[in-house]
């Protein structure tokens, strides 16, 4: 990339997807930003207004961390490379909870972490299409990645191998094959609607709570397992330590999403995440201790 070329991201990326484009700002390399619709979901047609010939790169999440927005891949892919831009996609919050193609989606570049697979921590792993990966220079320097070192040069071994430099992560490596073996052993398919129909069922509960206010889609079809809301005005910390204590585990702050609490006009949210390992009475019993918080606060 050069200075004047431009980079395509939306308001609702987790900052990893933001903050590596942002280095390359000192280059003179531009970053525009996608803006959200009221319901959550990204304005498809300002992302037709904002790629132009100068959109090098397009880098989108398949599923929002905060809004469980699931982004339609294939559609913005197909933009990204009707006018010759990369289409790089973040796939951390959505390829452990669906099923994801990448021929399908022609993605150049996907990434995702291991411990949001059922994984250990400390690792995760990057697709890219072969064509691309060989024509790359590797980024890390070390053994195993080098063909053949002469004193003033040295050759690169094919990819994969010319990007893994030194002892690799052994250990991690198999227990990360091994939580998606278990993965695909369940069904991503059987996953996806598992989540669903218990994405439906929280959206319904948490509905009837008088105060709250929920973030993102409200149709389970375009929605990941995560619910992110605030309640009346109790902070969002507050209800995290509350729920605690009643044995429920939710995350709170901003999610690491400061661009998109700004965008929601809020400084943080609490959230609720669901897995295979959850079912209606964790949900019930997240509905009970909101109740309880809301008694507690007198709201």
């Amino acid at each position: 990339m050069k200075k004047g070329d431009e980079i395509l991201l939306s308001v609702m990326e987790h900052h990893s997807n933001i903050v590596p484009w942002q280095l390359l700002q000192k280059d003179g390399i531009r970053l525009k930003y996608v803006d959200i619709l009221s319901d959550g979901t990204l304005n498809m047609k300002q992302f037709e207004d904002l790629i132009t010939e100068k959109t090098k790169l397009v880098s989108v999440t398949g599923a929002s961390n905060v809004l469980g927005t699931i982004n339609p891949l294939k559609e913005i892919g197909k933009m990204a490379h009707d006018s010759g831009a990369l289409f790089v996609v973040d796939g951390a919050q959505s390829v452990p909870h669906m099923p994801t193609d990448v021929r399908d989606i022609d993605c150049d570049f996907l990434v995702a972490s291991g411990h949001k697979m059922l994984g250990p921590t400390g690792i995760g792993f990057l697709y890219g299409k072969y064509k691309l990966l060989e024509n790359m220079e590797p980024f890390l320097r070390g053994s195993d990645e080098i063909k053949e070192v002469k004193l003033h040069e040295t050759e690169f071994q094919d990819p994969p191998y010319r990007f893994e430099a030194g002892t690799p992560n052994i250990a991690d490596t198999i227990a990360l094959g091994t939580a998606i073996d278990y993965l695909l052993n369940i069904g991503m398919k059987n996953i996806r609607e598992h989540e669903k129909e218990l994405v439906k069922y929280a959206l319904e509960r948490l509905s009837e709570i008088k105060g709250i206010k929920i973030y993102g889609p409200m149709d389970p079809k375009i929605r990941a397992g995560v619910i992110s809301f605030n309640l009346a005005d109790i902070h969002s910390h507050d209800l995290a330590t509350i729920l605690d204590n009643e044995g429920i585990a939710i995350r709170s702050g901003h999610h690491c999403t400061q661009p998109l609490m700004e965008r929601l006009g809020i400084i943080s949210a609490a959230r609720a995440s669901f897995y295979i390992y959850n079912d209606e009475s964790d949900v019930d019993a997240l509905v009970n201790g909101l109740e309880k918080a809301k008694k507690i606060f007198k709201v």
